[in-house]
């Protein structure tokens, strides 16, 4: 079956072409093209298909909160062609049946490629190294490992596990929290922690595990990615970094992209989250690290929790946002539509790097005749209002609900295969 897109800016650049997708590939790009079927883009913007680094599916163990189904249907949706799938699940990621369990449940899904992510230490528990290589060489072809939702906090552990990655050329992505310094806390440390009577988080807990993994990365010559940085001690230092030359590479979430810790004033738990949301001051800060590249890609973290675990008290509830559905849009308010990002520039952050970190053939490829037609189509001129209760994941604690975005998926193609029309699953 062969489609064209016609009348679209690439990267929302240049003029408006036609693009003809068949046997799963860009086949041509000009003016005037045919095929089986068609979509009127009337000026909308084809980007490659997004690829997400941060992303929590819950199967196996936590299906009240999501599936693989449902994740991977609302990552579609939002535009994803391919998430990986983080590996705090039950049981943990850390073997290889359990990792080719979560890879195949995303074929026979088969709304995005699902690349899951190894856990660094056996149950997540950071005492001893799971099975990194045997993970590697599974069918799943793992090469992101971390045991995100908690800190790979002992240095002589992390350092091992950094040597042992570059054995085929993996990555660690570290969950940048110092567990004695955040023992209890709820929100971040600051003026507003204070008034409220929550105990503080403070930045030099994310900061200073950075600190030490960069240095660590340095010295055994492997790949370092920080998970959902959040603060502007933590741009200052990965921007030393690679000042330096160390391979370190970093993500922000769209929710520190345009949150800030007075939501928590509210005590509404939706905007309880891992890391807390931060100041204005490291906003502004992060903002302008992803725009000038010391922060390389933008990460979901979409974090789905059954009701029970997050419509209760602010100190009982699970930290965590959903994030697949509203990315792309939170993005582009605050980033494209303030002028720090190009659309190129955002399919470069959004696409083309975090598939490069996590090694993904056939994900952000560039849009030219012959690369695989993982891509989607976005119309800049739409606004749409964020409902819960109408998202396709299963759980609803979106921190955006009732809020109006710009921006809005057309459609997405997985392989040249739609997954997306006219904003709705294909």
């Amino acid at each position: 079956m062969s489609w064209v897109l016609s009348d679209v800016l690439l990267y929302g650049e240049g003029d408006r072409v036609d693009v003809r997708i068949a046997d799963g590939r860009i086949a041509e790009i000009g003016s005037g093209l045919t095929a089986d079927n068609a979509i009127a883009g009337d000026g909308a913007i084809l980007l490659p298909g997004l690829v997400d680094l941060h992303t929590h599916l819950r199967e196996p163990g936590r299906e009240d909160a999501e599936t693989v189904e449902t994740g991977t249907l609302a990552a579609a949706l939002g535009g994803f062609t391919a998430v990986h799938a983080m590996a705090n699940t039950d049981p943990v990621a850390d073997t290889a049946g359990v990792v080719e369990q979560v890879w195949r449940l995303g074929l026979e899904a088969g709304h995005c490629d699902v690349a899951p992510v190894g856990a660094v230490t056996v149950g997540l528990r950071g005492e001893t190294l799971a099975e990194l290589g045997t993970m590697a060489d599974s069918a799943a072809r793992v090469r992101v490992f971390s045991d995100d939702g908690k800190c790979v906090s002992d240095p002589l552990l992390m350092r091992r596990a950094l040597e042992y990655v570059k054995a085929f050329d993996g990555v660690i992505a570290q969950h940048a929290q110092d567990p004695r310094l955040t023992e209890g806390a709820q929100m971040n440390e600051g003026v507003n922690a204070a008034r409220l009577g929550l105990t503080g988080w403070p930045s030099v807990a994310e900061e200073a595990v950075i600190a030490r993994d960069v240095l660590l990365a340095a010295h055994v010559g492997s790949r370092l990615h920080v998970c959902h940085l959040s603060t502007k001690g933590s741009v200052d230092i990965v921007a030393l970094a690679k000042a330096r030359g160390i391979d370190v590479t970093a993500e922000v979430t769209p929710h520190h992209l345009l949150l800030t810790d007075d939501c928590a004033n509210t005590f509404d738990p939706v905007f309880k989250v891992n890391p807390p949301l931060r100041t204005q001051e490291d906003v502004d800060a992060v903002r302008r690290g992803l725009a000038d590249g010391t922060i390389d890609v933008v990460a979901t973290d979409h974090a789905p929790h059954a009701l029970e675990d997050k419509e209760t008290e602010w100190g009982a509830a699970s930290p965590g946002m959903t994030g697949l559905e509203t990315a792309l849009s939170v993005v582009v308010q605050t980033m494209v539509e303030t002028g720090q990002l190009t659309w190129r520039q955002l399919a470069d952050r959004m696409s083309e790097t975090p598939a490069r970190i996590g090694r993904l053939d056939g994900h952000g490829r560039p849009l030219a005749v012959g690369e695989p037609a993982n891509l989607c189509l976005v119309d800049p001129t739409a606004r749409w209002t964020v409902d819960a209760t109408r998202m396709a994941s299963r759980s609803r604690n979106t921190p955006f609900a009732g809020t109006d975005l710009p921006a809005r998926v057309v459609a997405t193609f997985l392989r040249g295969r739609p997954t997306v029309l006219d904003g709705k699953p294909a």
